[in-house]
C-alpha cells in the first residue's frame, strides 16, 4: 500500500520528512537485526556483513551526488569533505576484511535494490537524492555516533581502528552541522509536487534500510543453520572447517539472492 503524504505548503521541508518517516524509522530501529546492535549484542559476523552494504550504498549514494553535485537541489547540501563515508569505509572493510577486502564484499538483494533505486533517481530525477542523502547523513551524524560506541564496545576494539565510518573529522559540531544541512533543506527552491516527491521518496529510503537489516538477519541464520549441520558432519576439523563454510555458506546465500551465483 502506498503511503500517503500529508502536505503543509508553509512547514520546514526537514520537519515534513521527519513526520512522513516517523513510523518507518521506528520500524527500521526494531528489525532484528537493529535491536541486537542497539542491546550490545552486535557481533563480528553482523557488523562485517552490514559494513558490506554500506559500502555498496554509500558507493552509488556518493557517485550519484558527485554527478549531479551542480543540481539545484544537490548544491545546498553538497558537503564531500563534510560528510562523504566511502574512504572511510574503505579502511574500515581492509580492517575487518584484509587487503584483499574487494574481493570479499557479499551483500543481500536488498542492497542491490537499494542501490538501483539510487542509481535510477540520480539519472531520471535527482532531486529525490535529497531524500537519501538526508536519510543517511543525518542518520550518522545522529544515532550513528553513539552505535560507533556500541560497536567498539561489543566488538572489543580497543582503539578506532575499524570504526572510520562513525567519525566525520570534518564536523567540528555535528548538532550546528545538522542545523546548517536542515537549513539548506528548508531553503531549496521547490515546487509543491517535487516537495511531495521528495517526501515520498524518505520514506521508500527507510523502507529500503529495513529490507537491507532483515535480508542481513535472514542471510546470517542461514549461514548459521547450516554450519551447525557441518561442524555435526564433520567434528574432526571443526575450527577450519566453520572457518571456511562461514565464507562458503555467506557467499552461496548471497548469490542464490542476487541469481549471481
Amino acid at each position: 500500500m502506498k503511503n500517503t503524504i500529508k502536505f503543509e505548503a508553509a512547514s520546514d521541508l526537514s520537519e515534513e520528512i521527519k513526520a512522513a518517516t516517523k513510523d518507518n524509522h521506528v520500524r527500521a530501529e526494531n528489525t532484528e537485526l537493529m535491536l541486537s546492535y542497539q542491546k550490545g549484542k552486535i557481533t563480528l559476523p553482523q557488523y562485517k556483513l552490514l559494513l558490506c552494504s554500506l559500502y555498496e550504498i554509500y558507493k552509488v549514494l556518493e557517485e550519484e551526488l558527485d554527478k549531479n553535485c551542480a543540481h539545484p537541489a544537490i548544491a545546498p547540501i553538497y558537503f564531500p569533505q563534510e560528510l562523504d563515508r566511502l574512504e572511510s569505509l574503505e579502511s574500515d572493510m581492509e580492517h575487518f576484511f584484509g587487503p584483499d577486502w574487494r574481493g570479499k564484499v557479499v551483500v543481500p538483494a536488498a542492497t542491490h535494490v537499494y542501490t538501483q533505486r539510487l542509481r535510477q533517481v540520480g539519472k531520471e530525477n535527482p532531486t529525490l537524492l535529497v531524500a537519501h542523502a538526508y536519510t543517511r547523513y543525518l542518520g550518522d551524524l545522529s544515532g550513528g555516533q553513539v552505535l560507533g560506541k556500541i560497536t567498539q564496545k561489543s566488538l572489543g576494539l580497543s582503539g578506532k581502528k575499524g570504526l572510520s565510518f562513525f567519525s566525520f573529522p570534518g564536523v567540528s559540531s555535528p548538532n550546528r552541522f545538522k542545523q546548517l544541512y536542515r537549513s539548506r533543506m528548508n531553503n531549496m527552491d521547490l515546487s509543491q509536487e517535487e516537495r511531495e516527491a521528495v517526501l515520498e521518496e524518505a520514506v521508500a529510503a527507510f523502507d529500503f534500510n529495513t529490507q537491507v537489516f532483515d535480508d542481513l538477519q535472514k542471510l546470517l541464520g542461514v549461514a548459521t543453520e547450516q554450519l551447525k549441520i557441518d561442524k555435526a558432519s564433520f567434528p574432526s576439523f571443526p575450527s577450519m572447517h566453520f572457518t571456511v563454510g562461514l565464507c562458503v555458506i555467506i557467499m552461496a546465500t548471497a548469490g542464490m539472492v542476487l541469481g549471481t551465483w
